[in-house]
Formats: structure tokens, C-alpha cells, sequence
């Protein structure tokens, strides 16, 4: 809903460490671990207000560290690591299922090449091929399976949506990890905690604070919430994204030779500048062109100023998800018309106004098995209607078409 004041369900997970075995340098020896951690998960449905403790001693698995140690009846824990997690994964007494532990990292990303300034090898050959460099890598992970009707706002299954794009079921949702404010390490070597628990750590959607927010800001911009409207400070870095000049070759796209194949159109649909600083679609704000759309419904978030080109489309997709209205649909029957209708994809709108991973329950999951499914996800949907030659069903191109391309 509009303007919703804060979170109407927490999950808050604090953990604990203990040593079972100070005599060794080991992390487990002898059916005995160190740095074992367990959690409380507590839940609020209040803004925040107050708490239940819903899993109260919930196991974290140590993490893989080799058969001796954990299969080994002698030395090490005598069980197996499929065991091992099957005992972490916990019930809550509400309901939901919760496993709190080191998992397999699902992002990937050529780390080596893009931190490189950009440096990404698209096509790669024998010498030097892009590289997942996450593959196989291990990330600490809380993972939560909750009943979609416990999610959705009036205590629906998705068995009650009107369609797959229905507006009632779009959730959105962020994290953040708090420490406390004062750390004293004592003269016998032990560390003490105390003070108010202070915001770190924040994330919403994927590459927020790596990808658009500058160094310069990460820090800040961690300390706050999606809500009461402070990531409209931060507007000006989606409007006219950092990446975006180079992509731009009137600005620094030559900076950056591997996005060649990604300009920013001078001249979009013929008329409008889409660059950063330019005006985009900012003509059209109060016009009969717009009558009925997204453009006009929301045309001071949208259509700002004659400077922000990107907060029409790069915006909307972080602080409010995209609404099944025009323009926001498919080429698929808009007769070349770019402001007319189309055919409907995404509806995942919640205007907060701030960053969150907004998500539209009654889109049902396709099977990784299912000759439908695409890894490139809504992409794939897009593509099938958009009419820019650069987007065909070749998916050595579709691999490298990021958000920030227009």
C-alpha cells in the first residue's frame, strides 16, 4: 500500500557463538566444535513494536570442512553434512521454515573483469574466458520459507488472485544487520558488547549500494531505511547513474571499451535523449500523449525535471517496482506506439519510495525443467517484445544487457 510506515513483519535473528574446545586450534576435533553458533529468531507483526521468539536455539551447521571432520567417528563429528543440514533446518512455532547456514552463493558475476574498471570479457576466448568468479563459493545465508498467506496483506493464497499480475499480492522486502555501539576488549583478552544497537548494513535490491551508490554515500545510505521518504535524498543517483556515462560516448564511453556494444541512446524512439543530464521523457509530462498512463498518473516521481532522464525507467524499478499500466508493457501490440497499450508482463508496484526487492506473489514458478524456463529471467519476457535490434533471441547478446542500458 502507499506510504506504508514501516515493516508489517520483522524477522530478527540474533546469534551466538561458544567454543567447546578451547585446547585446540581446531574448529572441531574430537566429536567437539569451536565457533559453534546457534540463533533466536523473533517475529513482529507490529512495525517493530514487539517481539515473539518463534525459534529459540536454532542450529547453524559448522561449515564443510572435509571428511575427517565431519564424518570421522574418531576425530571428527561422526555424522555427514546432508545430516547436518537436515537438523538445521527449523520450524518456527508460527510456521515458517527457517535455515540460518552456509550455502552454495546463487549471484554470479566475472568479479575479476567488472571491478577491473569495467574490464568484463563478454565473448572471452581460450586464454582469457569470463568467470563466475562466486562459483562455488559459500555465503552465510538465512533463508525463510513463509506461507504465502501469511505474506499477503488480507490472508490470501494465491488460489483467490484475479491473475498472475495481481497488484494484491506484491510484497516488498529488505534486510539489514545492526551491531552494537561500543566493542571493550578487556585486559584478559575477552571483548564485551554493550549500547544501543546501531543499522550497519542494508539491502534491498540486488547492486544498490555496490553498483549506484558512490563510496562516498555507502556508509550513510546503510543507516537507513526504505521509509519516511529518505531514499529520495539519494534520487539523483538513480536518475543519472554513475554507469551510465560510460555507456555514453559524448560523456566517458570510451573509457570503458568492453561496454561498446551498450550505448545510451541519443535519440530514443527518434526524439528523446535518455543520456545523463538530458531530458527523456520530461516533454511529454502534462501532455494528451500521456492521458491514462503511469507517466501522468505519476508524473512528479517520473517525470521530474528536464535533467533526470533515468527516473522513468531505472527509478521506478528500485524505490517502487513497475505497475501493469502504460508504457510499462511489452511492444507486443502497440502498433510501433510506444505510449500505448501493450501486452502486460510485470506488476510488481508497491510505491514506498525506497529501495526494496519487490516481489509479486501470484506469479507462480517455473520448473527448471519446463521448456519456458529462461535463467534470464523477466529479461527474457522483455526481449520477446521489445523491437530495438539490439534485443534478439541470440542469448550470446542477452547475456550483457544490464539495467543501467535504457
Amino acid at each position: 500500500k502507499p506510504d506504508t510506515p514501516g515493516d508489517d513483519i520483522t524477522y530478527r535473528f540474533t546469534f551466538s557463538q561458544v567454543n567447546e574446545d578451547t585446547t585446540t586450534f581446531f574448529n572441531i576435533r574430537l566429536g567437539k566444535q569451536n565457533l559453534k553458533t546457534t540463533y533466536t529468531c523473533e517475529k513482529s507483526t507490529d512495525g517493530g513494536t514487539n517481539f515473539t521468539t518463534i525459534v529459540n536455539g536454532g542450529i547453524v551447521p559448522p561449515p564443510n570442512i572435509g571428511p575427517r571432520s565431519i564424518e570421522d567417528a574418531t576425530v571428527g563429528l561422526g555424522t555427514n553434512y546432508e545430516a547436518l543440514i537436515a537438523s538445521a533446518i527449523s520450524t518456527a512455532q508460527t510456521g515458517e521454515t527457517i535455515f540460518c547456514g552456509q550455502a552454495d552463493d546463487p549471484f554470479f558475476v566475472d568479479l575479476a573483469g567488472i571491478m577491473d574498471i569495467g574490464n568484463v570479457r563478454p565473448e572471452g576466448n581460450d586464454v582469457n574466458p569470463p568467470k563466475d568468479k562466486l562459483a562455488r563459493f559459500n555465503v552465510h545465508s538465512i533463508a525463510l520459507k513463509i506461507p504465502i498467506n501469511m505474506l499477503q496483506k488480507d490472508g490470501k493464497t494465491t488460489a483467490r488472485a484475479t491473475s498472475i499480475l495481481d497488484g494484491d499480492f506484491v510484497i516488498g522486502v529488505w534486510a539489514s544487520a545492526s551491531r552494537q555501539q561500543i566493542k571493550t576488549i578487556t585486559t584478559v583478552g575477552t571483548k564485551d558488547y554493550s549500547g544501543d544497537w546501531v543499522q550497519v548494513s542494508r539491502l534491498g535490491m540486488p547492486l544498490t549500494n555496490e553498483a549506484v551508490i558512490p563510496i562516498g554515500f555507502k556508509d550513510k545510505w546503510n543507516t537507513k531505511t526504505p521509509y519516511n521518504n529518505n531514499d529520495l535524498a539519494y534520487d539523483s543517483l538513480f536518475e543519472n547513474p554513475e554507469l551510465a556515462l560510460y555507456m555514453d560516448n559524448s560523456k566517458f564511453g570510451s573509457a570503458v571499451p568492453a561496454l561498446n556494444a551498450l550505448r545510451i541512446q541519443t535519440k530514443s524512439l527518434g526524439t528523446y535523449y535518455f543520456r545523463n543530464g538530458r531530458p527523456g521523457l520530461f516533454p511529454l509530462k502534462g501532455t494528451p500523449a500521456v492521458a491514462g498512463t503511469a507517466l501522468e498518473a505519476f508524473s512528479d516521481f517520473l517525470l521530474p525535471d528536464s535533467m533526470s532522464p533515468r527516473a522513468v525507467d531505472l527509478l521506478p524499478v528500485f524505490y517502487t517496482g513497475v505497475p501493469n499500466m502504460r508504457p510499462y508493457q511489452l511492444a507486443t501490440g502497440k502498433n510501433g506506439n510506444p505510449l500505448a497499450a501493450g501486452k502486460p508482463f510485470i506488476n510488481n508496484f508497491l510505491p514506498t519510495f525506497g529501495d526494496m526487492l519487490r516481489l509479486n506473489m501470484a506469479v507462480p514458478v517455473t520448473p527448471r525443467n519446463d521448456p519456458d524456463f529462461s535463467k534470464l529471467g523477466i529479461i527474457q519476457a522483455a526481449v520477446l517484445g521489445l523491437t530495438d535490434p539490439r534485443f534478439t533471441a541470440d542469448s550470446t547478446v542477452l547475456r550483457f544487457i544490464p539495467n543501467m542500458d535504457g
